[in-house]
C-alpha cells in the first residue's frame, strides 16, 4: 500500500484494488469536516487501468494494523455501503465506498440515522419503564415484598449468567 493525501489527511491506498485505509481519527474528522468531504468528492477514483475484480462472495479482510479480521458493517446501519471496520484502528473502504459515504453524509443521512437511533433508544426506555411498572403492579397485587422478589430475581440472573459463562 502507498500513502495518498486527501486534503490534509494521509490515507493508505492499495494500488491493486484502489481501496483506502483510514485510521479512526482521520475518518471521524472526515465525517465532521465538510471541506475534507469536498476534497474526497473532488478526488473520486479514476477508472482503473487494470481489471478490478468484482465479487459477490463475502470476504473478510484483515486489519492492516493488527492483522485481525475486521467486522463488516452497513455504515450508519442504513447507508447501504458495507465497510470493513477494526474498532481500534480504522476502516477499510473498497473502491468508491468512501465517496459514497461522503455523499450519504452530505445528503443528511448521518443526521437522520442518529435521530432515528435516538428515537429507538427513547422508545426502548419507555417500554422498559412500562414493563417494570407492570411487574411492580403485579407484585403489589400478589402481596410480594419487592425487596425479596428483586433479591430472588438477582440471584437467579447471576446463577444463569455463571452457568452460561462456565458451560
Amino acid at each position: 500500500m502507498s500513502f495518498l493525501e486527501i486534503g490534509p489527511t494521509a490515507v493508505r491506498e492499495c494500488e491493486q484494488c484502489l481501496g483506502l485505509w483510514l485510521d479512526v481519527p482521520s475518518f471521524e474528522k472526515l465525517c465532521a469536516d465538510r471541506e475534507q468531504q469536498s476534497v474526497v468528492l473532488g478526488t473520486a477514483s479514476p477508472a482503473p487501468t487494470h481489471a478490478v475484480r468484482e465479487t459477490s462472495k463475502v470476504h473478510y479482510v484483515p486489519c492492516p494494523e493488527c492483522s485481525q479480521l475486521m467486522n463488516r458493517i452497513n455504515f450508519a446501519r442504513c447507508a447501504g455501503v458495507i465497510v470493513d471496520v477494526c474498532k481500534g484502528h480504522g476502516t477499510w473502504f473498497d473502491r468508491d465506498e468512501l465517496s459514497r459515504i461522503v455523499e450519504f453524509i452530505r445528503g443528511g443521512g448521518l443526521e437522520a440515522s442518529r435521530s432515528r437511533e435516538k428515537e429507538e433508544i427513547k422508545e426502548e426506555r419507555r417500554r422498559l419503564w412500562e414493563d417494570q411498572a407492570a411487574q411492580d403492579r403485579q407484585q403489589s397485587r400478589l402481596g410480594l415484598n419487592l425487596d425479596d422478589e428483586h433479591r430472588v430475581t438477582g440471584i437467579a440472573s447471576a446463577r444463569g449468567l455463571l452457568k452460561f459463562l462456565l458451560d
